[in-house]
């Protein structure tokens, strides 16, 4: 994944931007896009050579993460800030999906779905607020899914998962407003990532995208633009919303 040309005019120079999932997908280009916006990029991934490759080609620096450890991810996002100097911003992107019938999903299934998707974000919430609560503020963008809202068959751990994320979100954004900290959550479709492509066809790409009045399906970047504004002085009074990417798939 190649970074996006910096702009002429950087809207966030020097801002300190932790990535987690950063290596690849919606995450990479998330980075990517903070990086092109002048930001200092630490990205948190278990993908060593994707995330190192990626950290290289935007200028920013790669962390390996075992989010399925609590204290190692806890040690590791302690390692980047330090690195870093601070925390302005913290993205929440990792996370893994998985289709599988209601009846079939066992236990083993549900806690990892949760321990990954949900988690692991109250994890590194807990870690980088008390440094954001120190510097006067800082901006917390989690990555959730329309799935949270809406459902789906076959994905119930999946969605619930998602649901806990702007659950989470929320609460981050009532309890920590008086910090100077915004919390939101973005919400996207299907978006044409890595993920999935092996059994991504042309006619489900086309079922997919007539579901959007739009006529397509989203891209890594319409997410990241979306985050990139999040964290921007534009959105400073935005905070507790669960901010759909969809297309007009779902609309509430």
């Amino acid at each position: 994944m190649n970074a996006p040309p910096v702009t002429s005019s950087p809207r966030l120079p020097g801002v300190r931007v932790l990535v987690t999932g950063g290596a690849r997908g919606i995450g990479g280009s998330i980075a990517a896009r903070f990086a092109a916006e002048g930001a200092r990029v630490a990205i948190l991934d278990r993908l060593v050579e994707a995330g190192t490759a990626h950290a290289a080609a935007i200028g920013g620096t790669f962390h390996e993460v075992d989010l399925l450890d609590p204290a190692s991810a806890r040690a590791v996002t302690e390692a980047a800030i330090a690195e870093l100097g601070g925390v302005d911003v913290l993205v929440n992107s990792a996370g893994i999906f998985e289709l599988k019938p209601l009846l079939e999903i066992t236990v083993e299934d549900w806690n990892r779905m949760f321990s990954i998707n949900a988690r692991a974000m109250l994890t590194t919430m807990q870690t980088v607020a008390p440094h954001m609560f120190d510097a006067g503020g800082g901006r917390i963008v989690n990555l959730a899914s329309m799935a949270a809202k809406k459902g789906g068959a076959n994905e119930a751990h999946y969605a619930a998962s998602k649901a806990a994320v702007v659950a989470l979100t929320r609460a981050a954004a009532m309890e920590w407003g008086c910090h100077g900290v915004t919390a939101n959550a973005l919400c996207p479709g299907y978006v044409l990532t890595e993920m999935g492509a092996a059994t991504r066809t042309p006619e489900l790409v086309a079922q997919w995208s007539a579901l959007s009045p739009l006529g397509r399906l989203g891209q890594p970047e319409d997410v990241a633009a979306l985050a990139v504004f999040l964290a921007t002085p534009e959105a400073g009074y935005l905070t507790g919303q669960a901010l759909n990417v969809t297309g007009g798939m779902v609309t509430h």
